[in-house]
């Protein structure tokens, strides 16, 4: 006990009634200090206080002494703004909550008289806090419910976004463009040419300077091959192309083909437009199970 009136002593700070009052906090319907607080107003740490209760705890029975739970611990912060712990973090340990009578008991358990003097003026400031502290305390009890109902209502949204992402153009299988949506299926071929990570292999009929352009979009290191019908512009366009870009490799179809399809690494996508006009009109892109060999033992 003389080690209590020793720190008591070294760090007692001045302090007034006002930041007293400030420090009572209404928990279970009782207007309650905190371990911490009367520790800061005696002058000592707060263990040393708690162990100073447990040596008498016959002394402060439930309607004297009670440890908060988690969800009180939290909640009590939002009742002091000054506080800079942020809300929401988690507590190192539950404090314990002193009512009038057990704030009354802890001068007789601390024994000096500085805590007597202490003592004196919570008292006074419990007599001074109005009761409508209650009706403050319900409203910040709501306050915190709505909070805690928010973030489950936000926990349930980015739910339903991951599920709708899950099911978006860019995860199925195949996707259907109705005729107009020229730029939804140029984003979307524009994915696919992104995704690979080796080559690109286009067999399409009539091919364009606007596949070239689309080609461009290809990681770096991703070989190019594009099957088609000779033309003679898109001849002189790939040779401008191939001067400036990563080279795409020009491969005349031995004859006539009715679909199309584009490769990338080891799938392989049906097309059911060739990709300068893709999105013009109604068309799908579908993902075969065939193998990339598969279709390009058929083009010999």
């Amino acid at each position: 006990m003389e080690n209590i009136k020793n720190m008591e002593k070294d760090n007692i700070i001045p302090f007034d009634d006002n930041k007293i009052e400030s420090l009572i906090r209404v928990i279970r319907g009782q207007q309650v200090m905190l371990d911490a607080d009367l520790a800061m107003l005696y002058g000592i740490e707060t263990k040393a206080l708690n162990q100073a209760v447990k040596r008498n705890l016959n002394r402060f029975p439930e309607d004297f002494m009670f440890q908060l739970t988690q969800d009180e611990a939290i909640c009590s912060r939002s009742q002091i703004v000054t506080l800079k712990t942020k809300r929401g973090q988690n507590i190192k340990y539950l404090p314990y909550a002193f009512t009038r009578n057990g704030v009354a008991m802890l001068s007789s358990v601390l024994k000096s008289d500085i805590a007597v003097g202490v003592n004196i003026r919570i008292m006074r400031a419990f007599t001074m806090i109005p009761q409508l502290v209650n009706h403050n305390t319900q409203i910040i009890q709501r306050i915190f419910n709505i909070e805690q109902h928010q973030q489950e209502t936000d926990k349930t949204i980015n739910l339903i976004l991951d599920k709708i992402e899950d099911v978006s153009h860019k995860a199925l299988p195949e996707h259907i463009f109705p005729t107009g949506c020229v730029w939804d299926a140029w984003a979307f071929i524009s994915d696919l040419v992104r995704s690979a990570k080796q080559r690109i292999i286009l067999i399409d009929n009539y091919v364009d300077d606007r596949v070239l352009s689309l080609f461009t979009k290809r990681v770096k290191g991703v070989s190019a091959t594009i099957y088609t019908r000779y033309n003679e512009q898109f001849l002189t366009d790939l040779k401008k192309h191939n001067t400036q870009y990563p080279e795409i490799e020009f491969v005349q179809l031995p004859h006539r083909n009715h679909d199309r399809f584009l490769i990338t690494d080891d799938k392989v996508y049906f097309v059911g437009a060739s990709l300068k006009d893709i999105g013009t009109g109604l068309c799908a892109v579908s993902e075969m199970a065939v193998t990339p060999e598969a279709i390009l033992g058929l083009l010999k």
